[in-house]
């Protein structure tokens, strides 16, 4: 590969480097124990280039965990990775948000936006019939899991660690097209 000549060129090198360092970083260590300070020495650059560059750990997380064309294992993995860091303890801004996002209309709004964002590239990821329902579902089930776990601190939860719940957990969190066999909708009101 060929080294980058113009400014722009350089500049985007640069954003390329800190991304795929913190795709490494978020991937061995989670959202809550990754540190700029790492993602930039793994990147081998100023911490003060990853901020320039992707303002905060949480904008570069929500970069991080987005989805291109990915085969149908590799969205699987995906979820199994973004359900893992939810389970974990929440940084002080996914705190502060899903605290706030039903009393605060900026942080619904932010929530909200967030969570189509997630929808949308999932869905586009998965493809195939009802991806975007699908997409949402999964979305919000793991919006539940986590409300559940670290806000309303279920009594289910107490003992449980976090290995147990990802165990249990990563079985629903699937892209399948169908619901498992035997299970049948309810039929709607319209029906009668």
């Amino acid at each position: 590969m060929s080294e980058p000549r113009s400014r722009a060129e350089k500049r985007a090198a640069t954003a390329q480097r800190i991304l795929e360092a913190a795709r490494a970083e978020f991937g061995e260590r989670g959202m809550e124990s990754t540190t700029i300070r790492r993602i930039a020495q793994r990147a081998r650059v100023d911490p003060s280039l990853v901020m320039q560059h992707y303002g905060s750990k949480a904008a570069l997380f929500a970069v991080a965990i987005e989805m291109g064309e990915s085969a149908p294992e590799e969205v699987a993995a995906h979820l199994h990775d973004v359900l893992d860091v939810r389970i974990g303890a929440l940084p002080p801004e996914t705190r502060a948000l899903v605290r706030s996002m039903l009393t605060a209309p900026e942080a619904e709004a932010s929530m909200r936006t967030f969570l189509n964002e997630r929808v949308a590239n999932l869905s586009g990821a998965m493809g195939g019939k009802d991806a975007e329902l699908r997409a949402a579902l999964i979305v919000s089930s793991i919006l539940g899991l986590t409300v559940a776990r670290h806000f309303l601190k279920l009594d289910a939860f107490a003992e449980a660690t976090d290995t147990d719940i990802a165990r249990v957990a990563r079985p629903w969190v699937t892209t399948g097209d169908e619901a498992p066999t035997g299970h049948q909708p309810p039929a709607s009101a319209e029906a009668d």
